[in-house]
């Protein structure tokens, strides 16, 4: 792998796909919500919205297979390792699955916590319900996917992530279609609608992953149980689980402020935070592909080509990011009237529209270097930066919001953002001289029983 084979061609063929993936995915829930609107009451709306929430913050927490999974596949076909590639998807199917039964055994307790956190009438309350009760089932297959679209990343196989993606949410969504409108079973066709996606999207997965399939590594118990592999990927998943929860705790603290300054607050910021949804969806797609190109120059010890990586995911991750800013100063005003009627609400929001331009052009760099720890699996470092930076953010909450009420707590997370930047930055040379220690080891050779 040489510098030169890093080129600006490459990295939009990676980018591209992942962004129209994730386009799909705010789609879905949109006709989720108009199919079962369509029954003309409000409580299926509410029940369909309050258990799609619960379940992907359950599954959520799993989220780190995917990051995982992605950097160490990386690594392995840097190093030209196939036979580890193929045993780091069977770990992620193995604790996939087990997480996903273990959600099953638990749901019960889990759902009635959840439902006691989010109480609602009981009519929303009991349609909830059984949305989850059905939806539960598919706990292995969702959670598998996480392995088994980082394994795809990890390969740079971007095109087949945007199938998985698209075949997924075609599926669901002509089942919707058909379940509620065509054949009236409400909220519970919506919830089966999602269960037989969910578990078709795990086989076409698996066919999309044959590769790792094809040699024996896949059957070799030895390999697939190691201690030490086990206990890497443990703790590059820990480190990322622990980030994650970090990143969701500071904008579930961003909000729960946000509901203190008031209801026209409270919805403007709702609003105004769809856009950095969007913001973040969209340059994901040059972090997923800086996670694949550094992890295979990483596990090939190819300092330079990482760099070269580096230089020009990030360009275009910047050049994503300018283009996102100046669409929303041009367009802001009429996506805020698109997401609201409610005149006050409007008027709200463009008083904070200042901060969703500037967000994309502040916190792109967080994002990006994101993965590139994740591609270098320097979890560590990702974990140790991420507790600095939010309790940097704590500090900022508690002397601007008191200052300068919304515009104090906006500014709080343009601080938060500028704080990961630096505490990442800061530690950016330790990758590359890791990945230059990666290069002096022995290059491993397949037994035979690979």
């Amino acid at each position: 792998m040489t510098p030169e084979s890093i080129t600006h061609r490459r990295v939009l063929k990676s980018a591209i796909p992942i962004i129209l993936a994730n386009a799909s995915v705010p789609i879905l829930g949109a006709v989720d919500t108009g199919v079962i609107g369509q029954l003309g009451l409000a409580a299926p709306i509410g029940a369909v919205g309050i258990g799609a929430i619960i379940l992907s913050s359950l599954y959520w927490l799993f989220g780190f297979l995917r990051m995982g999974t992605t950097g160490l596949v990386a690594q392995a076909v840097g190093a030209k390792n196939p036979a580890e590639a193929s045993a780091l998807l069977m770990r992620g199917l193995i604790v996939g699955g087990l997480a996903g039964l273990g959600l099953i055994a638990l749901h019960y307790p889990l759902f009635m916590l959840a439902l006691w956190i989010s109480p609602a009438s009981d009519d929303v309350e009991s349609l909830a319900w059984i949305y989850l009760s059905v939806r539960i089932w598919a706990a292995p297959a969702a959670i598998a996917i996480y392995a088994l679209t980082g394994w795809l990343i990890g390969q740079e196989r971007m095109r087949a992530v945007l199938v998985l993606q698209l075949g997924m949410n075609l599926l669901n969504i002509t089942l919707d279609i058909w379940f509620v409108l065509g054949l009236g079973w409400g909220v519970p066709g919506v919830a089966l609608a999602t269960l037989i996606a969910e578990f078709s999207g795990l086989a076409l997965a698996l066919y999309l992953c044959r590769d790792a399939f094809a040699g024996r590594a896949w059957m070799n118990r030895a390999r697939i149980f190691d201690r030490a592999r086990i206990a890497r990927m443990l703790v590059v998943n820990g480190d990322i689980m622990l980030r994650s929860v970090l990143l969701l705790a500071a904008f579930q603290a961003f909000m729960f402020i946000a509901a203190g300054l008031g209801d026209n607050a409270l919805a403007a910021n709702q609003v105004l935070m769809q856009f950095i949804h969007i913001t973040a969806y969209t340059l994901d797609g040059f972090a997923f592909a800086v996670e694949a190109l550094v992890g295979a120059a990483f596990g090939a010890g190819a300092v330079s080509t990482l760099r070269r990586a580096v230089y020009i995911c990030g360009l275009w991750s910047a050049i994503g990011a300018v283009i996102m800013a100046l669409g929303f100063w041009l367009l802001g005003p009429w996506l805020i009237d698109t997401m609201s009627t409610n005149v006050e609400v409007r008027a709200e929001a463009r008083l904070y529209m200042v901060w969703v331009v500037l967000g994309p052009l502040i916190g792109f760099s967080s994002w990006f270097l994101d993965g590139v720890y994740i591609g270098a699996t320097e979890t560590r470092a990702m974990r140790i930066a991420m507790l600095q930076s939010f309790a940097v953010f704590v500090v900022a909450l508690l002397l601007l919001v008191p200052l300068w009420g919304n515009h104090g707590l906006w500014l709080a997370m343009m601080v938060f953002y500028v704080a990961r930047t630096i505490t990442l930055g800061l530690r950016y040379k330790g990758i590359e001289a890791a990945a230059y220690n990666q290069s002096l080891r022995p290059v491993p050779t397949a037994s035979a029983t690979d």
